[in-house]
């Protein structure tokens, strides 16, 4: 049997997404026993979330004022020693999995594996390499634990039918004080979460200023979408870099990805190629994006997306 620990990662209240999608890869883990454990100053509320998961069999709650910032470096030796006799411990492959995972991976003395995509068997997988253009077979050596992140964008989160089992647990692992927390600065909007909404709509450079982008605000505001952009857009500083998707940005895999006046540099389609139906507005018809879109519009975005939102009663 392959005992799996799926380490949490939640804001406090809210339990992330891509701990369902870690949970996901875990579940098709060959005769898996899957089990996940909470690290926070009180994390009641998230445990309650994660024993809903389809598929854990316990909920481990770690309480811990330590805890209170998920500090990868306070929680690194506290899953060690957790984890002592599991076989597989995952995490997302988020910024806090990329954070925390290989730390615990140099505690326990083994190689951390990056991005899994998809289990051939307890300790074969399959992982993304130059920049999504290829993908490789990993094995695992076996006698030693896996010390892995998933690739949420290739996972769909499991159902909250559950009622696992919860367990109170004290750790005794001596903590780190070279680490401390000093500020969190973080972007707030009223928009949908980028890396998971089910739908997103991104603007390139094609749009030509701050200003113009306001379009894609309009046009995802009116279908309750998240919003992204290309490097392009966010290196001509028409938004945020919060905003970017692809290799250098986030990782996504919405339902419908609506990409307007982007090109669809390799760098850009890395970051969707999971998505589930791609749309592309470019006048270019010649541009790459079209390659890989499920629906393609040749023409001017500022006649094509005004158009398109008086059809939605937007306009």
């Amino acid at each position: 049997m392959s005992k799996v620990l799926v380490i949490a990662e939640h804001d406090g209240t809210t339990l992330n997404p891509g701990t369902s999608k870690s949970v996901a890869c875990a579940a098709t883990i060959p005769d898996s026993e899957i089990e996940v454990a909470v690290f926070a100053a009180d994390g009641i509320d998230v445990v309650a979330q994660a024993a809903k998961l389809d598929g854990v069999s316990t909920v481990f709650q770690i309480d811990n004022v330590a805890n209170q910032n998920a500090l990868a470096a306070i929680i690194a030796p506290q899953v060690v020693e957790l984890a002592a006799n599991y076989t597989h411990i995952l995490g997302p492959s988020s910024t806090f999995g990329k954070d925390l995972m290989p730390r615990v991976a140099a505690l326990l003395d083994v190689n951390q594996l990056s991005d899994i995509m998809e289990v051939i068997d307890s300790h074969t997988f399959k992982r993304p390499i130059y920049a999504g253009n290829a993908i490789l077979t990993v094995q695992a050596p076996t006698g030693q634990p896996v010390v892995a992140t998933v690739r949420t964008a290739s996972y769909k989160e499991v159902g909250c039918g559950n009622s696992a089992n919860v367990e109170t647990t004290s750790i005794t692992a001596e903590l780190p004080a070279h680490s401390r927390f000093v500020e969190i600065k973080a972007g707030k909007s009223d928009r949908p979460d980028l890396q998971t909404a089910a739908t997103v709509v991104s603007g390139g450079r094609a749009l030509g200023s701050a200003e113009n982008f306001d379009l894609i605000y309009k046009l995802a505001a009116a279908i309750g979408a998240g919003v992204g952009a290309s490097r392009a857009a966010v290196d001509a500083r028409y938004v945020p870099n919060e905003m970017q998707v692809g290799q250098t940005g986030k990782i996504i895999a919405p339902d419908l990805y609506i990409a307007i006046g982007i090109s669809g540099a390799i760098q850009h389609l890395t970051g969707i190629k999971d998505a589930g139906t791609i749309v592309a507005i470019n006048k270019d018809e010649e541009a790459p994006i079209f390659e890989v879109a499920d629906i393609g519009l040749v023409g001017d975005l500022f006649e094509i997306v005004p158009a398109l939102m008086a059809e939605l009663g937007a306009g």
